[in-house]
């Protein structure tokens, strides 16, 4: 048999649990984002639209932790579906803004109760438990 070393264990990796956690969390908001013909990306888009108003795409990107490579197709696939403009800006045409249309904003009503049917589902962790996990993840990701 192959030398085993045991830094690369799955069993040992930190990364591991996250990724599958992360893949299952977003894969439990399908049945209330297909319908809506959102991703899940597309929907926190969305959130971060109806919480700020407009928002350029570099500190849309910094907010949601994603390149301009990965926002672009998303922003021109919500653009094209009527619930976002991209508009250059006025004082920096190298920048685009991002606006929510009034189709974007109507959406946010059919949205509304997604975080209740999700909290709903049940969670193995209590409330004192998710909101350590909440603390130590954005630890993790801000302690770069």
């Amino acid at each position: 048999m192959a030398q085993q070393y045991e830094q690369l264990l799955l069993k040992n990796q930190l990364c591991f649990p996250m990724y599958a956690c992360s893949r299952k969390i977003v894969g439990s908001y399908t049945p209330y984002l297909k319908p809506l013909g959102l991703t899940y990306t597309q929907y926190v888009v969305l959130m971060v639209l109806w919480e700020q108003g407009n928002v350029n795409v570099g500190q849309l990107g910094d907010i949601l932790r994603l390149d301009a490579g990965t926002l672009t197709p998303l922003l021109k696939r919500l653009e094209k579906a009527g619930y976002v403009t991209r508009e250059r800006s006025r004082e920096d045409e190298r920048i685009t803004v991002i606006s929510i249309t009034q189709e974007g904003e109507a959406l946010k009503e059919q949205c509304k109760d997604i975080p209740l049917k999700m909290a709903s589902k049940g969670s193995p962790l209590n409330e004192k438990d998710v909101k350590e996990l909440y603390r130590l993840l954005y630890l993790f990701l801000d302690g770069e």
